[in-house]
């Protein structure tokens, strides 16, 4: 595995927030102070990459996540109507896991992949249904490269950052 070059940061933070910081690395389970500090820079640099306001969204970019949410399927034909949003953005949704709760309620979770605004889009048209509730997308940017493997054409999806 190819090691990435390191570059060296240094932060100064009050005591009570780096007492904040050691008690959340601590109940995270991270070894180090730098693990925690890469990744919480990383999932802030996602969160911007991924705000439908910026200027990233408009210019082609793709990403990887999930979508999950909680519905009742014994609501009127909404285990159908879901299936069929699904079905229609096939390119989208590339897996999905449903699992039943209670006798009523099912929790589903969507594997997405694609153009941020188009899976953007998806999720939003799912979320929105009546009858859907606590759902919450979690994408991820990435990098769409077409490469060659021992002579096949095939795609890389890298996350960013």
């Amino acid at each position: 595995m190819k090691s990435t070059p390191m570059e060296r940061l240094t932060i100064s933070l009050d005591a009570e927030l780096a007492k904040q910081f050691d008690e959340y690395l601590k109940a995270q389970g991270y070894s180090n102070r730098s693990e925690g500090m890469r990744d919480l820079i990383r999932e802030k640099l996602e969160q911007q990459s991924l705000n439908p306001y910026s200027a990233e969204q408009s210019s082609g970019e793709n990403c990887i996540g999930s979508l999950s949410y909680i519905y009742d399927h014994q609501e009127r034909d909404l285990a159908a109507k879901l299936a069929r949003v699904q079905h229609d953005h096939h390119n989208i949704a590339i897996s999905s896991l449903r699992i039943p709760l209670d006798h009523n309620h099912c929790i589903e979770t969507i594997m997405l992949k694609g153009e941020t605004t188009k899976v953007r889009e998806f999720c939003n048209e799912i979320i929105a249904r009546p009858g859907v509730r606590h759902g919450k997308a979690h994408l991820v940017p990435i990098e769409v490269k077409h490469s060659k493997h021992e002579g096949k054409d095939h795609i890389h999806h890298t996350p960013k950052n």
